[in-house]
Parts: C-alpha cells; sequence; structure tokens
C-alpha cells in the first residue's frame, strides 16, 4: 500500500504556471494583503507535511475502530483528538477565515489545495475542519455582529468546532416538511425542539464546544421552504465573559452504521427546548444555509478528488511493482519471471482514465476557487457579479462530476490490484466504501444534476450557461494560434458546440413538457463536466507543452500526453451523452409504476 504523499507538484503547476493564482490574488485588495507567493508556499508545504506525516497514517485504523457512542458522549478513534489539536495549534481551521474575527483570510484558491490533501488523506477527519469552516461562513455571512464575536474567533481558532443540523428522518431533501419548532423567549433568544439527522460530527470529543447552525421553524411561519429559520445553538452555552456554561437542552441519541467514513461520527441529534439565537432574518434561513452548503458542496467535489488522487498513488505503485504475463510486444524485463502489469494496454487504460480525471478535476475544483474569490473579494460591481453567476453554474457541476469521477477512479485503482483491492490491507477497498458517500450528501448528484438545469441553466434561460460558453471561447479565440494547442482547440470547440446545441434543445423542450428537464439532468451534468476537464487539460497544454520538449523529469511531457489520452478516449463521450439527451423523456416515462 502506497503512502498517502500530498501532490504539491501538480498544486503548484496549477496555482502558479496554469491559473496564474498570483496575479489573481494581487488584482483583490483584500486577498493581496493577506497572502504572497512565499506565503501561500509555505502554506502548502507544511499542509503537506500534516496530511501525509499526521492524517493519512490514522486512515485505515480509524475505520476499522470507528466513533464510539456511550450514553450520549461520542469518542472519536484514537489518534483523532491529538490530530485535531494540532490542527488548531497551527490555526488550518480559520485558513480561509474573516480576519476581524481571528480568521487567516487566505483566498479559496489557496484553501482547497489544503481541503484537497487532508480529505485525501483522512476523509473522515477532514469532514470535522470541513464543517466547521462552512459553519464560520453562514454565521460570517448573515449573523448578528453580536453572533460573531462571540463565536467565530474560538471556531476558527478550533477550540469549537461546528456542524449543520438540516434534514430529518421523515423529511430527506425536501426541508420544506421539517417538523423542528423554535419558540421564541422574552430575551431574544428561542427555544428549539426537534430531531435531526445524518448530522455529522454532532456530537465528539475533539473541541471544547459544538455550535450547531439548526434549521427549525417558528410558531406562525409559513408552509414550505420559505418558512424555515436558521438558528445558532451550542453545546455548551457561552458565558457574557466568554466561558463555558452550563450544557444545553440536546444529545445525541445514536450513531449511525456506516458503508464507509466509519470514523467520522454520524449522530442523530435530540433537541429539547434547547436554547438557541437566530442568524438572519426570520423565516429566510434556508438562503442563509445555502450559504454554507455551496461551500460544502464545492468541498465535497474537492473530497472526490482526494479519494482519487489516493486510489491513483496506490495503483500507479502497484503497477509498477506487481508482475504479471509479458508485454504483448515482448518481454521487457526479461531477467524476471514476467513484466509489471504497467505494460498492460488495459492496465495503462485505467490508471490514464484516473489521471485524467483526477489531475483535470483538480484544475477545475482551482477554477470554480478563482471564481468564488473574486465573487468574494472583486471590487468592481460588475466583475463580482460575473463571478457569482459563474459560481452558481459550476457549483453543482464540481460536487456531482468531481465525486463521481472520484468513485470510478477508486474502483478502477480496485481493479489494478485485481483480487488484492478486495481486501483490507491495501486500502482500496476503504477508498471505494468512503468515497460513495460524496455522491449522497450534501445533495444527492440527481439533486445537483437537477439544480444545474432546471434552476441555473432553464431557470436562468440559458444566460447563467452563456457565462461559461463565453469563457471557453475566449480561450479558443485567444489561443487560435498557439501550434501546442493545435491538436486540442477543435475537439474543444466541437465538445462546447455540442453543449451548447443539447443546451437549447432542453431549453425548448422544457416549456412542452414537465419530465424534460429531469429526464435530460443528469446525462447534461455529465456531459458538461467532461466538457469543462476537456478545457481544464486544455489550459493545462498550454502551460506545460513549452516546457515538454526539454524536460527530463517527465512531469511537462507526462501532461501533454495525458491530455491527449482525455481528448482521444475520455472526452469522445460527450458524443453519445447528448444523442441520449437528445432523445427525450418519452422512453423513460412510459412504463407505469406496475411494469417495473
Amino acid at each position: 500500500m502506497a503512502e498517502y504523499q500530498a501532490p504539491l507538484r501538480d498544486i503548484r503547476f496549477l496555482l502558479n504556471e496554469v491559473f496564474d493564482a498570483p496575479a489573481l490574488w494581487a488584482s483583490l485588495p483584500k486577498v493581496a494583503e493577506n497572502v504572497d507567493p512565499e506565503t501561500a508556499d509555505a502554506i502548502l508545504e507544511e499542509a503537506g507535511k500534516i496530511a501525509g506525516g499526521v492524517l493519512a497514517p490514522l486512515n485505515r485504523e480509524a475505520d476499522e475502530q470507528g466513533s464510539k457512542w456511550d450514553n450520549g458522549e461520542v469518542t472519536a478513534p484514537d489518534g483523532f483528538k491529538e490530530a485535531y489539536q494540532t490542527i488548531v495549534e497551527g490555526g488550518w481551521n480559520g485558513l480561509g477565515g474573516n480576519p476581524e474575527f481571528g480568521g487567516m483570510g487566505m483566498p479559496k484558491t489557496l484553501v482547497a489545495q489544503f481541503e484537497e490533501m487532508m480529505q485525501g488523506a483522512n476523509m473522515a477527519f477532514g469532514l470535522a475542519p470541513m464543517l466547521t469552516a462552512g459553519a464560520c461562513l453562514a454565521l460570517d455571512a448573515h449573523g448578528s455582529q453580536e453572533l460573531k464575536e462571540k463565536y467565530l474567533p474560538n471556531m476558527y481558532s478550533g477550540v469549537w468546532s461546528g456542524a449543520m443540523d438540516l434534514t430529518e428522518p421523515h423529511a430527506g431533501t425536501d426541508l420544506g416538511i421539517i417538523r423542528t419548532k423554535a419558540e421564541p423567549n422574552d430575551d431574544g433568544s428561542f427555544n428549539v425542539t426537534g430531531t435531526k439527522i445524518f448530522i455529522t460530527w454532532g456530537e465528539h470529543d475533539m473541541a471544547e464546544n459544538i455550535i450547531h447552525l439548526v434549521l427549525a421553524k417558528l410558531p406562525d411561519a409559513p408552509k414550505g421552504p420559505k418558512g424555515i429559520s436558521l438558528f445558532l445553538v451550542p453545546k455548551f452555552l457561552v458565558n457574557e465573559d466568554g466561558s463555558l456554561g452550563e450544557r444545553n437542552s440536546f444529545s445525541c441519541g445514536s450513531i449511525e452504521k456506516k458503508m464507509g467514513i466509519k470514523g467520522s461520527a454520524t449522530c442523530v441529534m435530540n433537541f429539547d427546548g434547547a436554547k438557541g439565537w437566530l442568524v438572519g432574518e426570520e423565516n429566510k434561513g434556508l438562503a442563509a444555509m445555502f450559504t454554507m452548503m455551496n461551500y460544502e458542496r464545492l468541498g465535497v467535489g474537492i473530497q472526490g478528488i482526494g479519494a482519487a488522487e489516493a486510489s491513483l498513488q496506490n495503483a500507479r505503485e502497484y503497477a509498477l511493482d506487481r508482475i504479471q504475463s509479458r508485454a504483448p510486444t515482448g518481454a521487457q524485463q526479461p531477467e524476471k519471471a514476467a513484466d509489471p502489469i504497467i505494460v498492460h494496454p488495459d492496465v495503462r487504460r485505467m490508471l490514464l482514465t484516473m489521471k485524467g480525471y483526477v489531475e483535470g478535476g483538480r484544475a477545475f475544483s482551482t477554477y470554480v476557487a478563482q471564481w468564488l474569490d473574486i465573487s468574494k473579494y472583486a471590487d468592481d460591481d460588475e466583475r463580482r457579479k460575473h463571478a457569482e453567476g459563474m459560481v452558481a453554474l459550476l457549483t453543482p457541476v464540481a460536487k456531482a462530476f468531481l465525486t463521481d469521477r472520484g468513485l470510478e477512479a477508486c474502483i478502477l485503482g480496485q481493479q489494478v490490484f485485481g483480487g488484492h483491492g478486495f481486501v483490507r490491507e491495501w486500502g482500496q477497498e476503504q477508498l471505494v466504501r468512503d468515497c460513495r458517500i460524496t455522491q449522497i450528501y450534501e445533495g444527492t448528484n440527481g439533486i445537483q444534476a437537477l439544480d444545474l438545469m432546471g434552476r441555473k441553466v432553464v431557470g436562468s434561460q440559458g444566460k447563467l450557461y452563456e457565462l461559461f460558453a463565453q469563457d471557453v471561447a475566449n480561450f479558443l479565440e485567444e489561443n487560435a494560434d498557439n501550434e501546442h494547442l493545435h491538436p486540442f482547440l477543435e475537439p474543444l470547440a466541437a465538445a462546447v458546440e455540442r453543449l451548447d446545441d443539447v443546451t437549447e434543445h432542453v431549453l425548448g423542450q422544457a416549456g412542452n413538457s414537465p419530465d424534460a428537464v429531469g429526464a435530460a439532468s443528469v446525462d447534461y451534468l455529465d456531459l458538461f463536466g467532461l466538457t469543462a476537464l476537456g478545457y481544464m487539460w486544455a489550459r493545462i497544454v498550454k502551460a506545460a507543452a513549452p516546457q515538454a520538449a526539454g524536460d527530463t523529469s517527465g512531469f511537462y511531457s507526462g501532461k501533454v500526453k495525458t491530455a491527449r489520452f482525455y481528448f482521444d478516449r475520455l472526452l469522445p463521450k460527450t458524443v453519445s451523452l447528448a444523442e441520449g439527451i437528445r432523445s427525450g423523456s418519452d422512453a423513460m416515462m412510459a412504463l407505469t409504476a406496475e411494469e417495473f
């Protein structure tokens, strides 16, 4: 089993050579005052050490041991509390936080890289800082000044952690039918009563306090999603001097026995008149919570990349070492009983597919993170509004496509191992189990596809889609004379044209058929994702190809050759996806329920 190594060389290549992140940071005054290239590089180096040296060694045993529940108390796996303390001492929880309240104010383009390393090394652990960062984001965006001053400093430091309490046993994705209630008190607080399920790290022993952001309904709230409010409900009440007071009136009723991420506690939380405080406006809690959820959705996509990277590292090492049969062209290592399996075309197909999705996906998550930085920090209103539109469009693609491909890469890695991939010692079966949840939580990938197709594309009458299409068109025009890109520009242009045509087709069908959006959505997201990664690989080639000729390390030449594989073998999948979408919804909806 390969030891996880943070992919620092590839991350630096993307930030400095593909996207020129330092130039972006310099153009955003609020970012420029907090980060420069030297600071960013030092952060990446230290993050890699923590991921590979502290978190990765805990991963397998934590999966075996799991979190433990005993009479409402949850104990994290061995080593997690100490690892969490390392995160706290380094200030990593507040890496992207608001400096006004103790955060470091780092851009998302940098924070995303740390998140990938952490998730690739130990996803179950990585969920704890991830949830806290999301809770901080929602509180900073929507909370009162008093709440922010009282809670954010200790959450950014990691002394207190955060949790997100959304769904309930009967509700699932339909949050409009939640039953948790919030009764107002004379002092401005509320008593929150109800049961929440699937609460990641809702209870544990790693932090001194856990700050829950809970969706609930006021007594006179409108029905449905327009009647949801958001409340801050701490595990321990906080005194005026900032010290911890008595325990609040809620508890962890149990933790789930899960397929994967067993080291993390997935809790059932029972609120019994727990004291909480309103975050944002009454009945507008869902909008406030989506600030957190959109952050988490990109974070979940990054989890998919992290797991896929770990799988690629394992499979690559195994394929170089494992000997079996001879190469089709004749013995490559005649001194051995057989050749390493990397000589076989099918093993190369699997490794190159993984590499294409991992490195292209990392580029895509960085691309989305850049738009997040612009939307948050740009001084120019037009520039910021443009970036907000791109973030809205691309977030469901990042969450769903990257996790779908992440699981595919984990399964392909398992397949490279053959029977050894099915047993515990090599780590591949855990990666498959852990990565599977990324397609489900924070809104299933089917819901992400509906969001993309229904809300973002059809809901904007194609205007949000045009932002992305124009960005690719600008790249194609600007690089029309780039000799290194000649083999890639025509197939990229064809893929974008295909996506354009399908977008127009669904827009035309949506007004006539109520099933058109739902029937097209999943295939459309895949088509979009494959095209977007094609765009990323073209940008990678632009940066790598000029360096490839004299490249003795194989880094730059490997990029160009992997791009060639992506364009030859993976991007053509857009053709069949487009044909399926154009077929409409008739065949999908033809069967009666009984005929199933």
